[in-house]
């Protein structure tokens, strides 16, 4: 499924973020960039140990990745370039700032994604897996957030690709999406 916003083409796919062509692949990663479970230890195991060595330096320069915040590391042997890492909120229910945090995962990957030029990212669902979001809350926050990005820099990037874990999370954003032209604008 696809939606145009701007010049830039939304898509919503099924598979494994791992295995994505894009520039840059987005990394669900915990605040001490080591690696983990879910979508952040497939990416490390994908990606082999030049994502762990270049993790660790952005460590060593700046201590832990706070909530809501980015940084870009190499992707190692995948095929895609880069590895945007992200933290996202743990779901408290939704009355600890979650929304907000969400959001501010998306912005700062695409502040990444501008400021190196990329034309292409691919994100996972952040949030929706150990750290307990629920899908259908975090969908709208997401794709909100990209498409509000789009309007305000239409040349920020080319395709935003979500590339989702099953059908219960593919058809919860499908939803979304349906709809996201007039959610932004």
């Amino acid at each position: 499924m696809q939606q145009r916003i701007g010049d830039t083409t939304i898509e919503l796919v099924l598979g494994d973020i791992t295995r994505q062509d894009t520039d840059a692949i987005v990394n669900a990663a915990n605040s001490s960039l080591m690696g983990g479970g879910g979508v952040d230890g497939a990416i490390h195991r994908a990606g082999g140990p030049a994502i762990l060595e270049e993790c660790r330096k952005v460590r060593d320069r700046q201590g832990s990745l706070a909530t809501g915040r980015a940084v870009i590391t190499t992707a190692g042997k995948m095929k895609a370039r880069h590895v945007i890492h992200t933290v996202g909120p743990v779901w408290r229910g939704g009355d600890q700032g979650e929304p907000e945090l969400l959001a501010s995962c998306y912005r700062s990957c695409l502040e990444l994604v501008r400021l190196h030029r990329l034309e292409s990212v691919a994100f996972p669902s952040v949030s929706t897996g150990v750290y307990g979001y629920p899908v259908r809350m975090a969908a709208p926050v997401a794709l909100d957030a990209v498409g509000a990005e789009l309007v305000r820099d239409p040349e920020c990037v080319t395709l935003v690709r979500f590339v989702l874990f099953d059908e219960m999370t593919l058809a919860a954003y499908a939803e979304v999406l349906v709809d996201l032209t007039t959610l932004v604008g």
